[in-house]
């Protein structure tokens, strides 16, 4: 059973979120503020925490700052902002994943488990890397599942999970078009509704991220009414 710190000052947010988790078979330890989540983890560490980003006391980034120089474990922020920065900061200091709020239960639960997933096989380095885990390089883009580890040009990438399996499944197969509904597929469990706008949405986040290292990026290829496809330069 994998623990899960959930680190929030909503109390709704604590109440709600950890009975969903719980319910899927997690164990859930609440905090309503950095210090205090800071202080349960020098006791004792969990498999996994999703922070929020504006906290009393110790807010989500000095949370994050200080809890990657003892531990690698995986970490997801919640953010209610609109503007990007946060977000990429906190990426960049080591965070996972980010899930914006309002935001499905169910989507958290299954970043969640796309990342345990990830760690589990991170620590398995007995086991022979399946086909989807191992490093697949595209032209300028090398992509490295198993450490989530994304490089265009030799320059870091940092992507989110959804963003990772999505830039993972166009660049499988370069030339082929893959339609919203199976990159849906891709990124999401059949139990999540998401519509074209939300993929479409990430693929711009993704191409962004992209032309921030490399301003004349251009191998993700929109055809408008089809999906998108991957060309490899």
């Amino acid at each position: 059973m994998s623990k899960i710190a959930l680190v929030d000052d909503d109390r709704n947010i604590l109440t709600s979120v950890s009975m969903t988790l719980e319910a899927e078979g997690f164990e859930v330890e609440t905090y309503n503020d950095g210090q205090a989540a800071l202080d349960a983890f020098n006791r004792r560490m969990p498999d996994m925490a999703v922070l929020d980003i504006k906290m009393p006391r110790m807010d989500g980034m000095d949370l994050l700052q200080r809890l990657r120089t003892k531990t690698s474990m995986p970490v997801i922020f919640l953010t209610s902002k609109d503007d990007e920065i946060d977000e990429l900061l906190g990426l960049r200091m080591g965070a996972d994943d980010y899930v914006k709020k309002p935001f499905s239960q169910r989507l958290l639960v299954e970043r969640i488990r796309a990342l345990l997933r990830r760690q589990e096989a991170l620590s398995g380095d007995a086991i022979a890397p399946t086909e989807e885990q191992k490093v697949m390089v595209r032209g300028h883009l090398t992509m490295d599942p198993l450490r989530h580890s994304v490089k265009w040009k030799g320059d870091d990438v940092s992507l989110t999970v959804t963003e990772f399996l999505l830039l993972q499944a166009l660049a499988q197969r370069p030339g082929f078009v893959k339609s919203r509904d199976q990159l849906m597929d891709v990124a999401y469990d059949d139990q999540v509704y998401v519509d074209d706008r939300t993929i479409d949405s990430h693929i711009k986040r993704l191409r962004k991220k992209m032309r921030a290292v490399d301003d004349d990026f251009s191998a993700i290829e929109r055809l408008y009414g089809i999906g998108y496809r991957y060309n490899e330069e």
